[in-house]
């Protein structure tokens, strides 16, 4: 990684332009050419610097919802449990933690129904109890990452 893509993390985390040529504009901040930038981008999410480069919505403004959601797996079923539960295009990611509840994973649903549904998919398609638990209350805090030097 060199300077301009420690750059282009650093910047581009705190706020990309909303405009008809976002690439463009982010690339005269960065002194770089728009062609430059996307293919920047796009090496970064190939090698797996970035997993993901895209806006955060607040789906609930537009009536969906983001449900936190644990399973208890059987270590031997892990992997297998994973894969069924990464399928869904509902689920936005999933993590393994070292509790009980070792499976965390995010739905992200256009409505409540579809957040309900999934999870009776996962169910059916694992045998396993899915829990959920919805957002009581959202917090906002403002995390920059600085790229690694």
């Amino acid at each position: 990684m060199d300077e301009l893509d420690r750059a282009i993390i650093d910047r581009l985390q705190i706020g990309f332009p909303v405009c008809e040529r976002p690439f463009l504009e982010a690339a005269r901040v960065l002194g770089t050419t728009e062609e430059e930038l996307i293919a920047r981008v796009e090496g970064l999410l190939r090698d797996g610097t970035l997993t993901r480069f895209g806006p955060l919505f607040q789906v609930e403004r537009m009536g969906g919802t983001f449900t936190l959601a644990a399973m208890s797996v059987p270590e031997a079923r892990f992997e297998q449990t994973v894969a069924a539960v990464n399928a869904l295009p509902e689920v936005a990611h999933n993590y393994a933690r070292e509790h009980a509840l070792n499976m965390w994973f995010v739905l992200a649903t256009e409505t409540a129904d579809g957040a309900r549904d999934a999870v009776r998919r996962i169910e059916a398609g694992t045998g396993l109890p899915v829990l959920i638990f919805p957002k009581e209350r959202e917090y906002f805090v403002g995390l920059s990452l600085a790229s690694l030097r």
